[in-house]
């Protein structure tokens, strides 16, 4: 199955991050969600995480960056720099932020990443 961006939903639009999300796109020990994110440089997770377990994500992702530059960084201490091109897993906890507007393609625990999805809305609303 193969989906264009313009058609998975648009899930958390805030400014300098539109965040897509496609539930039930398949099943591996749990059913993923694929995700398309368009985020602007500047952009910084790490306020919008405050109050998750460690302050931050705390589900695993694989994906893809189709363009830009994004630092991850992760509650051990340590951070990765993931650029256009560059196939990639995100385990629990980190965050992130973008050096270069970015477009990257995520395969996410639906669960998981959802419940982080709907923190971020409650912050961008100002109830978290």
């Amino acid at each position: 199955m193969h989906l264009a961006k313009e058609n998975i939903p648009v899930r958390v639009e805030a400014p300098g991050a539109v965040a897509r999300q496609l539930p039930d796109f398949g099943d591996a020990a749990g059913t993923i969600g694929a995700e398309y994110f368009s985020l602007a440089a500047g952009t910084d997770l790490a306020p919008l995480l405050q109050g998750l377990d460690e302050d931050a994500c705390h589900a695993a992702h694989w994906g893809f960056m189709l363009e830009g530059d994004v630092v991850v960084s992760y509650t051990d201490g340590s951070s990765e720099s993931c650029k256009t091109g560059d196939v990639f897993y995100w385990p629990p906890g980190h965050s992130v932020r973008v050096e270069a507007d970015a477009e990257l393609i995520l395969f996410s625990p639906q669960d998981e990443h959802g419940m982080v999805m709907e923190h971020i809305l409650d912050k961008l609303n100002g109830a978290a």
